[in-house]
């Protein structure tokens, strides 16, 4: 496998970064202390571009056999989190936020959580997938990484319709 990356194993620890992210975000914004939500937002950002890349690029067609249809589903759940993290950044651009403001970015950080979790169940299907899968897998994940291109930017200009 690539550099001895496990497929399964770091995309479940991403998602464990994603959702202790999401978590930070959210007490930020309840703390009413946008620079760090705007930081988390920053490093959220560079993180999930590579792993939304490896998963609509190379992780979802691979479970496609065994989910059929629902990758299209988790596609648009793909959609909705970068609505979402849009929308999050254009609040988190402001020099300061209403209470209001601050409850729905709140809000709409929190409902990151549910892709999240519904995202993490794929690594059990993933166990199922043979060797060499595991292993081409491991190469576009790592592929993704070193490419390194954020979120928002990947999603504007590479992303394309799915």
């Amino acid at each position: 496998m690539a550099q001895n990356l496990d497929p399964i194993a770091e995309f479940r620890e991403d998602h464990r970064k994603v959702r202790d992210s999401v978590l930070e975000i959210a007490e930020a914004l309840r703390n009413r202390d946008i620079q760090k939500a705007r930081e988390v937002l920053g490093r959220l950002d560079a993180m999930v571009g590579p792993h939304f890349r490896y998963e609509e690029e190379s992780l979802y067609p691979t479970l496609r056999k065994f989910l059929g249809e629902y990758v299209d589903d988790l596609l648009e759940e793909h959609d909705s989190a970068i609505q979402t993290a849009r929308a999050c950044a254009e609040l988190l651009g402001k020099d300061s936020l209403t209470d209001e403001e601050a409850r729905e970015a709140e809000k709409q950080a929190m409902a990151l959580l549910v892709h999240v979790s519904n995202c993490d169940g794929l690594a059990i299907l993933s166990e199922r997938l043979g060797e060499k899968e595991l292993e081409a897998l491991a190469e576009k994940f790592t592929e993704a990484r070193e490419k390194g291109v954020p979120l928002l930017e990947w999603a504007e200009k590479i992303r394309g319709k799915h």
